[in-house]
Formats: C-alpha cells, structure tokens, sequence
C-alpha cells in the first residue's frame, strides 16, 4: 500500500475530507505526495508561487507572516487532519503567508499542476473545494469581529475551544500544543496579559497550563468563559 494511503482513515475525521465523495477522496490521496520537515522548516513563503494543496499528517503548521526585522504575526497553528493552500488555487496568485513546521512535521502535497488538471476533467469538484475555501473565509470574518468587539478574555476562550475542535476539522480535544507566546501572537495580545487570563482560567479549573501545551479540563466553562463581556483588559 502506498504510503499517502495509510493516512485515509486519519483524513476521514476531518469534515471537509470525509464529506467528499469518495472517488474524489481516492483520487486525491492517489495524486498525493508525501512531504517531511524539520521543526522550523519553511514550507511556502509570501509572495511565493501557487505549489498546490496541503494536509497535515502528523505534526503542526504555523501560518501567518515574519517581518524583515524576525517579528511574526502567528494568524493560526494547525494540526491533523487539517488541509490549507487553496487560496492560491482559485485565483493562480502568489501565496499570501509564510508556513513552517512547527516541530517535526509531516504533510500530504497535491502538486498545482495536478489539481488543475483534475478540475478541467470534472468542473464539478470545483464546488468541493470552495467549500474548504468558505470555511476559512467564515472563521476569518469571526477573528476580525472579535478583534473588535470583544474584551482580551473571551477573544482567548473562544481561540482556545476553535483550536480544541481544529478549526472546524476534527474531533474535540483536550491537550494543545500550544506555547502560551504563540497564543499571544494569534491574538495581537502581549505575553502578560496572555499568561494573566490563562492562569485566571487555571486558577478556576477550567485547564492546566504545563510546559508548551494547554490541557483543557472543562470546555462547558471554557465555553461560558467565551461568552462573557467583561471589561476589556
């Protein structure tokens, strides 16, 4: 069995791949390459040329952009089985992020060239991969409203439970890996205040904060954490 095929059943648990159909599934893992990388290894950069589709497999992407001067704006850390790049699909544009392997990671790769051959024979799986598309576009417009209506502590609750579901692709889970720095920078907070509503949450027993990761304990309070409006911070 080739070896892309073996992460078929991990890919099922995402929603948008399991709800494709099936010979579409096939094809794509079929049209597959597999992809390994070093922890903070670059996968694409800003501004580079469309390459194609991507799924993670075992590891996570940091997606965002890195300044000349090294500062970087984290927009999200993804995990399996979570695909990204069809941005670049649609409009042939050049990417509009950098990614990086944020430890060892490994990923699913269906080159440009093939994707566009398989959309000329059948136009129809043009309306499958929108939908990936207007997943992402609506979590965007979610974080852009957040950013300017909510206080810092719901605006984190609610970052950390999207993160527990993957954004939308996967089953729930308890344990982020995820450095408290790295949240900071998805959510344009500084490190204090960050670490401030975490261990405010901790305090009420709502996770657990140890060395790069975050273990949430209650996600009905986590829940109602996000949807409180106190004053912001």
């Amino acid at each position: 069995m080739p070896e892309h095929a073996l992460y078929r059943a991990q890919l099922r648990e995402g929603h948008w791949f399991s709800a494709l159909p099936e010979i579409l599934q096939t094809t794509l893992l079929a049209r597959a390459s597999v992809v390994r990388l070093a922890p903070g290894q670059r996968l694409f950069r800003r501004g580079d040329p469309p390459s194609g589709l991507y799924a993670v497999v075992e590891g996570a992407m940091r997606v965002g952009a890195v300044a000349a001067n090294g500062k970087e704006a984290l927009l999200t850390l993804v995990e399996p089985p979570y695909w990204f790049g069809e941005i670049s699909l649609f409009d042939g544009q050049p990417r509009t992020h950098d990614a990086f392997a944020d430890g060892a990671s490994t990923l699913l790769w269906v080159r440009q060239a093939e994707l566009l051959n398989l959309l000329q024979q059948h136009p129809a799986y043009w309306r499958d991969f929108a939908l990936l598309m207007s997943q992402k576009l609506r979590l965007a417009f979610n974080a852009l409203e957040e950013i300017s209506l909510l206080p810092a502590a719901p605006r984190l609750a609610r970052r950390l439970l999207l993160m527990a579901q993957n954004y939308g692709e996967g089953e729930p889970r308890q344990v982020l890996h995820l450095a408290q720095e790295q949240l900071a920078l998805m959510l344009a907070l500084s490190r204090q205040t960050t670490n401030q509503i975490l261990k405010e949450l901790e305090a009420q027993g709502i996770l657990r904060l140890t060395y790069g990761e975050i273990e949430l304990l209650d996600l009905p309070r986590l829940q109602a954490a996000a949807l409180q409006a106190g004053a912001a911070r």
